[in-house]
């Protein structure tokens, strides 16, 4: 069983940034993509960014693209997004996955999720 634990999460207002981090346990080869994935408010999950392990290529979902940033820390086995220009719409908790296939933006590619952080931007 893999356990994710997300951290970085909190109360932020419009325009600021955030950091969140996923750690995993290794070894890695036992699963390739990591992805974030958030539930806001009243929302279905929706998905936010993903990156391989092994190529380091990435998928964004349009709403984040250029004020997001996933990358990954190898030797810590551990995944980080940084969240800039913060809006409310991106309030909601944010969660880890990991799954054995590519990148993807579909939650069924992922076969382990973390408990989630919570990401509360303020107007």
């Amino acid at each position: 069983q893999v356990q994710l634990v997300e951290s970085g999460g909190g109360l932020v207002q419009a325009g600021g940034s955030l950091k969140l981090s996923c750690g995993a346990p290794g070894p890695t080869f036992r699963y390739n993509a990591m992805g974030w994935f958030r539930q806001g408010p009243g929302k279905e999950r929706e998905f936010v960014a993903a990156i391989s392990w092994s190529t380091g290529s990435i998928l964004y979902a349009d709403s984040v693209k250029g004020r997001f940033t996933i990358f990954r820390d190898n030797a810590k086995n551990t995944v980080y997004l940084q969240m800039n220009s913060l809006q409310p719409e991106d309030t909601g908790v944010y969660y880890c996955a990991a799954g054995r296939q590519g990148p993807s933006p579909a939650h069924y590619g992922y076969a382990y999720w973390g408990q989630g952080t919570q990401v509360t931007v303020s107007s």
